[in-house]
């Protein structure tokens, strides 16, 4: 049976030092070629180990690096800077998307290694905290009123509130809430459909009061989804009778997110499960008119006396005061709004030869 050699011990050892060491001492003992037959190796590999040993202690036992002193095909350092600072201009885009921005003269392998060479943070993906307490600084900033989110919310498919529709048809079955993004202040109204005819109604009836109440909407963007209830059919070329609701108002804009950018509605998806949580699942409702009152006393608290933990622990009227120390808190206190009573209501002023828009639900 042929004994096993230095190098194959060498190949499948998982700690080299230790073997070397046990080299080295059996050397020190018993001589270069005793120990030289002992392991099945040279007289050459003993005496550079004992050298090393001598010369640096245990950490020379290690391998040394074999890379070469001199690379003629090595990167330059001035296009190694270049990757270097691309790196960190374009963060979290790639090396092949870079390659492609800039025509960088390297491979993007070469770009991937310089990066590790240098220490350059990977690109990561944020986390989803990081992203949304970007997004909250960002909003802070806003003026008052800037930038809304408006959405419908489906009251139906919430256990609680559909069993007291169920004995209480007068309910309404739909939600549409506005929000302002900056301070979180919010305003609702409510229906037993989705339609451009409500969403419609509902923006009149926010125009009408903030207006009265002297907000300067005249450089507001009032945000949506692609819902048939603010654009109206897909194949319209016309703007709809909300876009033209919203646009009567000289500078206020209506903007719609990308198909798909759900996330893009964040603020007011994050309202509609708190109004969810805090409201529809614990409150009972004896009738149409205890409903209202309810949902307005919650609108109220919401509005005047909930403090927002993502906002500095501060209620949305304490935000807004930072903004706009003047501010009339009657502006906080529209009321909901029935959109089924206000429907109503133009409809018999129409054909009365009128028209104005309800103060009140």
């Amino acid at each position: 049976m042929r004994p096993i050699t230095y190098y194959q011990i060498m190949r499948n050892s998982k700690d080299k030092k230790i073997n070397r060491y046990q080299i080295v001492r059996y050397a020190e003992k018993h001589g270069n070629k005793p120990a030289a037959r002992t392991f099945n190796t040279t007289v050459k590999t003993v005496r550079k180990w004992r050298k090393r040993f001598e010369d640096k202690g245990y950490n020379g036992l290690e391998d040394l690096s074999r890379r070469p002193h001199h690379s003629p095909n090595k990167t330059p350092k001035k296009i190694e800077d270049k990757v270097v600072k691309l790196k960190k201009k374009y963060k979290r885009i790639g090396a092949e998307q870079i390659k492609i921005l800039e025509d960088v003269p390297v491979s993007p392998k070469t770009m991937r290694k310089i990066w590790k060479e240098r220490k350059v943070p990977s690109r990561k993906r944020r986390k989803k905290h990081v992203t949304k307490n970007n997004l909250r600084a960002i909003k802070k900033q806003f003026p008052l009123f800037k930038q809304v989110c408006e959405d419908t919310k489906e009251l139906m498919d919430i256990p609680e509130y559909w069993k007291q529709v169920y004995y209480n048809p007068r309910l309404p079955k739909k939600q549409y809430t506005f929000r302002e993004v900056s301070c979180g202040i919010q305003f609702l109204g409510f229906a037993d459909e989705i339609s451009i005819t409500y969403s419609t109604l509902f923006a009149e009836y926010i125009n009408y009061h903030l207006l009265r109440l002297n907000i300067d909407l005249s450089n507001t963007i009032r945000q949506t989804d692609n819902g048939v209830e603010y654009v109206g059919s897909w194949l319209a070329i016309e703007p709809s009778a909300y876009t033209l609701a919203i646009e009567s108002v000289p500078g206020q804009r209506h903007s719609t997110i990308p198909a798909g950018a759900h996330r893009m509605q964040a603020d007011v998806e994050t309202v509609h499960d708190i109004i969810e949580r805090e409201f529809y699942e614990i409150e009972t409702f004896d009738s149409y008119d205890d409903f209202m009152n309810k949902i307005y006393t919650y609108q109220l608290f919401f509005n005047l006396e909930r403090p927002n933990t993502y906002k500095e622990n501060k209620t949305p009227w304490q935000l807004a005061q930072e903004k706009i120390p003047d501010i009339a808190k009657d502006v906080f206190m529209i009321p909901p709004i029935d959109l089924r009573i206000l429907l109503k209501k133009k409809i018999d002023l129409f054909q009365k030869g009128g028209y104005d828009v309800s103060s009140g639900p």
